[in-house]
């Protein structure tokens, strides 16, 4: 039997987040003002078809899969990326707090769209707050770093959107983040989780420090209904 992660888009989008969920029995996506990621029952052509016939046009997704796959046509294949899927079981240490951790909301939309537009941690899009969680910390009005949940495949919750604004690197912000949204997840009865690219050596360097371990690589593929 595969495990729940190895397929974690489309298990999110039957369990934690299926009030998000679009498309059919074997073939779900979320909308794609919340989030690109798509998934299906099994990685057959039959159900590629489906994904395709019930996607938007010029949808881009990310797919993702426990292996490498031949994508079938009519999709339109952009890019691969190798990605870690880590877990943490045990979390290293309490969160500290050295900042004040604030609930963003969506008063603060123009200000995460703009820091993850500088910093690039992944998609995030106008209404991916609507996954929930979303904490930050501010210097003064500005957002300076912040993280929060997406897919939800119970009893896994995705720890994402992780960044830090260039000028308040070092400060330990990204951590304290992480902490927080681990000890928040594990109060819920729940197990955090989390995907960084496999060439993000700083990254995995600090998720390990802070307990996280390798579950898998895995493969995300960027798929586009032309």
């Amino acid at each position: 039997m595969n495990h729940i992660l190895d397929n974690p888009a489309f298990n999110a989008l039957n369990t934690g987040n299926k009030t998000l969920s679009k498309g059919t029995e074997k073939a779900k996506y979320f909308p794609a003002e919340i989030s690109p990621f798509s998934g299906l029952a099994e990685n057959t052509s039959e159900n590629f078809n489906t994904l395709y016939e019930v996607a938007p046009e010029n949808t881009v997704f990310g797919f993702v899969s426990a292996e490498l796959i031949a994508v079938p046509a009519p999709w339109n294949v952009l890019q691969r990326m190798d990605v870690l899927q880590m877990v943490c079981e045990t979390p290293a240490r309490d969160a500290a707090a050295t900042e004040p951790v604030i609930a963003l909301g969506d008063e603060h939309i123009p200000a995460m769209l703009a820091l993850t537009k500088l910093t690039n941690p992944g998609p995030f899009a106008q209404r991916t707050i609507d996954f929930g969680h979303y904490r930050g910390v501010f210097d003064g009005d500005q957002l300076v770093s912040m993280a929060g949940q997406r897919m939800n495949p119970t009893p896994y919750a995705e720890i994402s959107a992780v960044c830090t604004h260039p000028d308040y690197l070092g400060r330990g912000y990204s951590a304290q983040l992480i902490l927080n949204q681990v000890q928040r997840i594990k109060a819920a009865g729940e197990i955090p989780f989390l995907h960084v690219l496999s060439s993000n050596e700083r990254a995995i360097k600090l998720y390990r420090s802070l307990g996280f371990v390798t579950r898998k690589e895995i493969s995300i593929y960027i798929i586009k209904k032309d």
